[in-house]
Order: structure tokens, then C-alpha cells, then sequence
């Protein structure tokens, strides 16, 4: 359960730096995700998250979780 709240954690201060430090340029690439077609939009978030997994897979492999 700690493990979980850890990843939480951190998705939730690399957010929080993007809406601190870059406002008007998230508006700007949620524009740009907006004009995308849905297909490509979803071949992001597939890559998105084979590389979730694999860093993962290594975090574990390294001994790490």
C-alpha cells in the first residue's frame, strides 16, 4: 500500500510543477492534443504506458520494488 501512495505521490508533484511552473504552455498542448486524431491520441497513451511498465519492470529487476 505504501508502494501505491508513493506512485500517487509523485504523479501528483510532477502535475502540480507542470500547472505551477508552465499554465499557459499546458494550455497551449492541451490545444494541440485536442486537434489530434483520436487514434494517434491513443497510440501515445499505449506507449505511454508500455513504458509505465517496462520502467517498472526494470525498477523491479533492480531490486527497487
Amino acid at each position: 500500500m505504501s508502494w501505491i501512495l508513493l506512485a500517487i505521490g509523485l504523479v501528483l508533484v510532477v502535475e502540480g510543477l507542470v500547472f505551477a511552473l508552465a499554465p499557459s504552455r499546458l494550455e497551449e498542448l492541451l490545444a494541440l492534443v485536442s486537434r489530434m486524431p483520436v487514434d494517434t491520441r491513443r497510440l501515445i497513451g499505449l506507449a505511454a504506458l508500455a513504458t509505465g511498465v517496462a520502467l517498472i519492470a526494470l525498477a523491479r529487476m533492480l531490486g527497487l520494488g
